[in-house]
């Protein structure tokens, strides 16, 4: 069954009507799939479908541990969005609610290859002398 409505599916098709580079979603579960790793794999399928340019690689979170720690990815369900390069964009839990409108974004900023920050932003970011995580904590709506 589709958790994608007829207006969504449209919705999204059109944002990602003119996407220009691809966009892999390295989706992370494991066998015995935890609570929302079903529903996270599907929709992300679910979105992939509406375009030529994504495209979608199931792991499980167990048995691909090495590429699960190459990414970051610390627990189920997690998602690798990567493009021509991996900008670090990771999604951990089910991207629903407004979160679903930050996957999309996400696909959009991966594909172009830009940040959407301002030449100051990206000046201050360029003169960290050390690594920095920044992580956004965020419940379903």
């Amino acid at each position: 069954m589709a958790l994608l409505n007829a207006q969504i599916r449209k919705d999204v098709t059109e944002a990602l009507a003119d996407i220009a580079n691809p966009v892999t979603f390295k989706v992370f579960t494991q066998k015995f799939e935890c609570q929302y790793c079903k529903e996270t794999r599907e929709l992300i399928e679910e979105v992939a479908e509406l375009s030529d340019k994504v495209s979608v690689e199931v792991y499980d979170f167990e048995a691909d541990k090495a590429l699960a720690d190459s990414l970051g990815i610390d627990k189920v369900p997690g998602v690798a969005v990567v493009g021509q390069k991996d900008y670090g964009i990771r999604m951990f839990g089910i991207p629903s609610g407004y979160e679903f409108g930050s996957l999309i974004e996400s696909i959009k900023l991966v594909s172009e290859g830009e940040s959407g920050l301002s030449a100051d932003t990206k000046q201050m970011v360029a003169e960290l002398k050390q690594p920095a995580t920044i992580q956004v904590f965020i419940t379903p709506t």
